[in-house]
Parts: C-alpha cells; sequence; structure tokens
C-alpha cells in the first residue's frame, strides 16, 4: 500500500490557518521555506519510513535481558531522522532547535505519522519533552541535558501510568527521596511507557511522576523528575547505568514496531524538574503537545485510509452502475462514493482544526499585543480537547470504512488497511480518553474567561456561515451555540447532567467548526484561483449535505438525553 504526503492540501490549509498572520509571526516560513521543508519531509517519509511500516507491523521489538530491539531498519531510518535536523524542527535555538512554528511542525507531524506512526511515536514523546524541560527545567539542567534531546542524540518519555493508576494520577504510589546533594531516588513501577527501552539512541531521558515524602495528598502532591537512564561518571560521560529497567514490552493490536513498556525505578537517581508537589503541571506542558500530536496521528492514519480507498475503489471492478453496459469500477456505485466522501471531508476537517489549534498556539507565543496572546493562548486550549479527539475518533471512523470499501480484502492483512485501523484504535485512548477530553472541554474550557472564549469562537464561525450557501452549516454553528449555552448554566446546578452529554457535545462542537472550516477553505481557494478550490467545494458540500445535519441530534443529546444516562437501576448493579 502507498502514500504520497499531499503536499499542496497540507500546504494549503498551513497557509488558511496561518492566515493574516502569515507575513508577521510567519516570517520564518514564508518565501518557500514551509513548501520546501513539506517536501523534504515528504521525501523522508516516503522515502525511508514508509517502506519500513509493514517491517515493523510484522517484526514488532524484541525484549532480552532489559535490553529492547527495535524491528528491522529503525535504527537507520532514526539516524536519517537525526541527520536531516527533523527533531530540532521547533525546538529552541539557543539550545540547537531551528525554532520554526508550531504550526509547520503540526504539518510534518501528519505527513511523518502517516508514513509509520510506529516510528512516529520515539520523537513525538522527545518533542513532549522537550517542552517541558524547556518551560520548567532549571538551567543546570537544561545545560547538561537539553542539546542533545534537542538534536534527538538521546531520546525522551514521559512515565505517569501505573498498575492502579491510569488517567487518575491522584492514585500515583511512585515515590521520590531527597538526596543530600540534590538529585532524589525514585521507586516504583511504571506501565505502557512509549519508547521506554530502545536501542535507536544512547541515552534515554524519562520524566517521571513521582511522590515524595511529605507530599500531601492527590494530585496537588506529585512533582516531575528527570531520572536518564544513563548517568555522567567521573569524567562526566554518560556510562553509569542508572536503576530503571524495562521489565515487559506489551504485546498490542496496533502499533507492534513501537515498545510498549514495563520500566521498573529502584532508587534510579532523578533531578527535580520546576517545583517540588508541582508536577503535574510540568507535566501539562508535555500532555497538551502530546493531545494535538496525537490528533495528527489521527488525521494521519485517516489520509492514508483514504488515499488507499480512492485507489482501491477506481481499480477494483464489481457489479454494473446504473446505464452501463459493463462490469464498473467500484467508485462508480453510489454508496461508495458516499464512504469516499466521508472519509475524505472527515480527514480535511480534522486536519484544519488541527492547524487551527497549532496556529493558535504559535499566536500565544509569537504575538506581541498581551491581549491577542492570551485571548489566543486560551483558543488553544478550547480546541486542544477537540482536536485530540474528533480526530482520533475520525481516524478510527476512517480506517473502519477503509476497510468497508476494500471489502474482503480489507479484513485481511495483505492490504494493508487491517493494520491502519489496528494502529488507530489507540490514538482515542491514550493521552487522556476522547471521554476526558470531553470533560476537559465542559468542565475547564467552556468558563474560561467567563465563557468569552468560547463565544468569540462562536462569532468566528457565525460570520463564516452567514456566506455559506449551505444552511446546515449555520443550523450546526446554532446547535453548538445552544448547547453551550445549556452547558454552560446546567454545570454549575446539575454537573453530572452537563457530563452526560460531555462527548456529543465535543462532536457537536468539532461538526461546526469543521463545517465552517471547509467553508472557509472553499471560499479562499476559490477567491485565489487555487487549484484546491473545486475539491474543497465538493468537500464543504458534502460535509454540509451529509455530516454537519447530525447538528440538531446531537444538541438534543447534550439537552435531553441526561437522565437516560445518569438512570440505570439494575443495569449498573453487579
Amino acid at each position: 500500500m502507498t502514500y504520497r504526503a499531499p503536499v499542496s492540501d497540507i500546504l494549503f490549509s498551513l497557509r488558511l490557518a496561518a492566515g493574516t498572520d502569515a507575513g508577521g509571526i510567519y516570517a520564518d516560513i514564508a518565501e518557500g521555506v514551509a513548501e520546501q521543508t513539506l517536501n523534504e519531509a515528504a521525501k523522508f517519509a516516503e522515502g525511508a519510513l514508509l517502506p519500513l511500516d509493514r517491517i515493523g507491523d510484522r517484526a514488532g521489538v524484541r525484549l532480552a535481558d532489559g535490553a529492547v530491539t527495535t524491528a528491522p531498519g529503525w535504527r537507520e531510518a532514526y539516524a536519517g531522522w537525526r541527520e536531516g535536523g527533523w527533531n530540532a524542527l521547533a525546538a529552541d535555538p539557543e539550545f540547537g532547535g531551528l525554532g520554526l512554528p508550531a504550526l509547520l511542525n503540526a504539518a510534518c507531524t501528519e505527513i511523518w505519522n502517516a508514513a509509520n506512526i510506529s516510528f512516529a511515536l520515539c520523537p513525538l514523546l522527545s518533542h513532549g519533552a522537550i517542552e517541558a524541560l524547556e518551560a520548567h527545567a532549571s538551567a543546570s539542567l537544561k545545560e547538561t541535558y537539553f542539546a542533545r534531546l534537542v538534536s534527538g542524540e538521546w531520546t525522551g518519555t514521559m512515565n505517569l501510568t501505573e498498575p492502579q493508576a491510569g488517567s487518575d494520577l491522584a492514585l500515583l504510589r511512585a515515590r521520590a527521596e531527597r538526596n543530600d546533594d540534590g538529585s532524589y531516588r525514585i521507586s516504583g513501577q511504571k506501565i505502557f511507557i512509549t519508547y521506554g527501552e530502545h536501542d535507536l539512541a544512547d541515552n534515554i531521558l524519562h520524566l517521571v511522576l513521582a511522590r515524595l515524602p511529605d507530599a500531601p495528598a492527590g494530585v496537588k502532591g506529585i512533582s516531575l523528575f528527570l531520572a536518564p537512564k544513563y548517568l555522567p561518571d567521573e569524567n562526566g560521560a554518560f556510562t553509569r547505568r542508572n536503576a530503571v529497567r524495562c521489565v515487559g514490552v506489551e504485546h498490542k493490536l496496533g502499533i507492534h514496531a513501537s515498545p510498549t513498556c514495563t520500566m521498573a525505578y529502584e532508587d534510579a537517581i532523578g533531578y527535580l524538574i520546576g517545583e517540588e508537589h508541582n508536577g503535574l503541571a510540568c507535566m501539562f506542558t508535555m500532555m497538551n503537545n502530546a493531545r494535538l500530536n496525537v490528533g495528527l496521528q489521527g488525521v494521519a492514519l485517516a489520509e492514508r485510509a483514504t488515499q488507499a480507498s480512492f485507489d482501491y475503489a477506481r481499480e477494483r471492478k464489481q457489479g454494473r452502475a446504473i446505464g452501463a453496459s459493463e462490469t464498473s469500477a467500484i467508485i462508480a456505485h453510489p454508496d461508495m462514493r458516499r464512504m469516499l466522501l466521508t472519509m475524505a471531508s472527515l480527514t480535511a476537517a480534522a486536519r484544519l482544526i488541527c492547524f487551527e489549534t497549532a496556529a493558535s498556539l504559535d499566536r500565544a507565543h509569537r504575538c506581541d499585543d498581551p491581549v491577542q496572546a492570551r485571548e489566543a493562548d486560551e483558543r488553544a486550549g478550547l480546541l486542544t480537547p477537540v482536536a485530540k479527539a474528533f480526530s482520533t475518533d475520525i481516524g478510527n471512523e476512517v480506517t473502519s470504512l477503509a476497510v468497508q470499501v476494500h471489502g474482503g480484502m480489507g479484513y485481511i492483512e495483505e492490504t494493508g488497511v487491517a493494520q491502519l485501523m489496528r494502529d488507530a484504535r489507540i490514538c482515542a485512548i491514550y493521552e487522556g480518553t476522547n471521554g476526558i477530553q470531553a470533560i476537559d472541554l465542559v468542565g475547564r474550557k467552556l468558563p474560561m474567561s467567563g465563557g468569552a472564549a468560547v463565544k468569540r469562537e462562536i462569532d468566528d464561525m457565525r460570520a463564516i456561515a452567514q456566506e455559506s450557501h449551505y444552511a446546515a452549516v449555520g443550523d450546526a454553528v446554532e446547535a453548538f451555540a445552544a448547547a453551550s449555552d445549556y452547558l454552560a448554566g446546567v454545570m454549575k446546578t446539575s454537573p453530572n447532567e452537563a457530563l452526560a452529554g460531555a462527548t456529543p457535545f465535543l462532536r457537536l462542537f468539532a461538526l461546526a467548526r469543521g463545517a465552517t472550516l471547509l467553508e472557509k477553505a472553499a471560499g479562499a481557494a476559490r477567491h485565489a484561483g487555487d487549484p484546491n478550490a473545486t475539491r474543497y467545494e465538493t468537500l464543504a458540500h458534502f460535509f454540509a449535505k451529509n455530516v454537519a445535519v447530525a447538528a440538531p441530534g446531537l444538541v438534543k443529546m447534550v439537552t435531553e438525553g441526561a437522565q437516560s444516562v445518569t438512570e440505570g437501576g439494575e443495569l449498573f448493579a453487579r
């Protein structure tokens, strides 16, 4: 199964998200820099990563004596990744990074994950570690570790989950003890640690959540530590093995070539990141980065599944379409076209939402006007759970439709779409399940600035909807506005009712935002005479008439469905 990075489409979506800031905060990717970078990312993805995807799925990883061996070709591909400077794309130039925008990094992230999600997970975690250390680590920690992490010489991990503590981090038991020299000793077990052990880099920097003896109960008592696989010896060389080891790797439904490790800490040396008992705030810097990137994984797998399905549907002949005189390619059948357009429009909408989120992050960090920067930061916070949850939901939906398009050939492994479906399934689960994203949206993000952030988003969507030819676009926006008003009130008085409607509310938000962004894309392409115009007009039309029309039902689920969710009686009894 092939994959062709859709550079033209991605570049168009990037420029749409950059908007009027293209010559301001995005001056460093103007004059062809963005296009050249995306073309090079595509070349690496298609040439180095894609050929290894199937190999990695079949070979998996091997654990022996605490060491993980990755799939054939992985080490060479990672060396090429480092040499290409891809790990440093968005990092601080002071430590060897290129300092390029999050929006450009997001575009490249989609391409790499489409070609090989199992490989791309390693740098994804490193990028999160880079952000956490950049924001919270001491100067001495940065001096020792940061440049090598930025270059990709070393990689990073995120150690949160324990056997008894998944999303509920208040249940963490890993403990830390203070040493006289300012370091700490960390003990405990962590599970589901992506690339916790591997043979791609000489050192692995583990970011670990643990509790100090005098820590308060709950999440307010968690601290964040950096525990390297190798510590410096008396000569400053990193040869001394720390007391952290991989004691198991999971056998998973998908992402077989990504080692998912159980890590054991036995008085391992660690260094505090940020302040004691404030680790969760530091880790959220890493998690928010990861949530957007996981959303991009959903987009990536959906794009690849859509490409494969269009290719197959053009070639596979089955039955006669109405009016045909001979056996037709299945793409001629209306139901097949419905599935293909569903896949393409959902993928395009999710990409636009993710890119809007990345652009908001850029504006929050790069805008000189403090009011505009604050509003952009709030918008990024509002959109992040939507980008993560909707994009990974549609990743599942689109890869499943790809199997359906391929029929029996999709259900077997030879065509490759079954692997895409298996790989996509984790994305809605890790980095905070999509239900948790919905709870975050309703409980934390809607009330921001007294509801001003969501009001600004609704105003923007209304302005686009007023120019739309399709009533369903405006209906979706008004349904979202009504649901937002309802939840803002009921969250204060009956929070269980609000949370019962959180997931359909997030979907409603995504449909309204996706419909308006597709409309915006179609209008911008048409106005500029862009070759993407016809494509986006087709997708905007289909999305409005076949996807956004779900909005009235979703608002009813939000406003009227709580009792049917919260009542249960004997159904919920053991």
